[in-house]
């Protein structure tokens, strides 16, 4: 449906048949238009890229007309406001559609007040270079999710609008298989379980989320227990029911078990770190980020329907603090258990 009218433009013409009677025609470019999604086609009509027979239409809920030629002319894509900056970053899968790398802990993921550069965009659009098509009419990586700064492990980015799109739309439904591994203080009881609560701003510190009774936004985090080390420390395995802002490290929080180093929701020295000799204590209390780590991701391809699935071990740092603590070598971190 396209042709190109220019080095930087092209164009995507289609004369309507006699059974598009009707259709919307936002609808109408979505269907004969596979890279773009209906949203932005809608947001391309009424921004006036769209043309019948020739005269501008703005309305994306006008229907066909049978034997009307239509013309939709996206813009060309524009260089993104953030500059390309080579940021190495560990490369799990790569193919035209996306991308899925092992995000190091201390790597902001898109650029914001404080954070202009050094992020991951940053880092995305200089390994991509002239190969990311663009989206939303900028050549610009598909943010799908986001892992907190000091956050680390699997994401995936995606490189054209149909991708976004269509993953996250699977995000959203929760249409994928996704997993964390939380080192929280405390042993919870139950060993497994799920903790339900609404999160929103904390009223008394705008700068953290919290558990709240009016609002906030329904979450729902389950988690097991994999291992432990007295009942000073646990190694937890979660998964999210939900996508709300520091989901998992407020839910841990609210139930008395905070991310051993959260900065943020870990305000006072936990009960069990008195039963903990000093240097145990000492490395625990001293570990300097949240030990959080996206270890799992599975998802269909947007394109091809083929099942991706990666994993990856926590960072060193945190491997070697769950290897002290004698939980490093647990399948579920993704180093083989010693042999029997």
């Amino acid at each position: 449906m396209s042709d190109e009218t220019g080095p930087d433009a092209i164009v995507h013409a289609a004369l309507a048949p006699p059974e598009a009677a009707g259709q919307r025609v936002d609808s109408f470019f979505a269907e004969r238009i596979p890279a773009l999604s209906r949203s932005r086609v809608k947001t391309l009509i009424e921004a006036g890229h769209a043309s019948r027979d020739g005269s501008r239409i703005t309305q994306a809920s006008e229907s066909v007309r049978p034997g009307a030629l239509y013309r939709l002319a996206p813009p060309a894509p524009v260089s993104a406001t953030p500059r390309p900056q080579a940021i190495p970053f560990p490369i799990l899968y790569e193919d035209a559609d996306l991308l899925v790398l092992d995000k190091p802990p201390g790597l902001v993921v898109h650029p914001a007040p404080g954070n202009e550069e050094g992020t991951l965009v940053n880092a995305l659009l200089a390994h991509c270079g002239d190969t990311l098509p663009g989206i939303g009419g900028e050549k610009r990586p598909g943010i799908v999710h986001r892992l907190d700064k000091d956050t680390s492990g699997v994401m995936v980015v995606a490189k054209t609008e149909q991708a976004l799109a269509a993953l996250s739309a699977a995000f959203a439904a929760r249409d994928l298989d996704r997993a964390y591994l939380a080192l929280c203080w405390g042993l919870p009881n139950p060993a497994s379980g799920e903790i339900e609560g609404a999160i929103g701003r904390d009223p008394r510190d705008r700068k953290r989320m919290a558990v709240v009774t009016r609002a906030g936004k329904p979450a729902l985090t389950r988690y097991r227990t994999l291992g432990h080390h007295q009942a000073a420390v646990a190694l937890l395995e979660v998964r999210l029911a939900t996508g709300r802002t520091h989901q998992i490290r407020v839910h841990l929080a609210s139930r008395g078990h905070p991310v051993v180093g959260d900065p943020l929701y870990l305000r006072r020295i936990p009960a069990g770190a008195r039963a903990l000799d000093e240097p145990m204590r000492r490395a625990l209390l001293d570990f300097p980020r949240q030990a959080l780590h996206a270890t799992r991701l599975g998802f269909s391809h947007p394109r091809t329907g083929v099942a991706l699935s990666f994993r990856t071990p926590p960072p060193a740092d945190m491997l070697a603090l769950l290897d002290r603590l004698g939980l490093g070598r647990n399948e579920s971190c993704g180093v083989e258990p010693p042999a029997r």
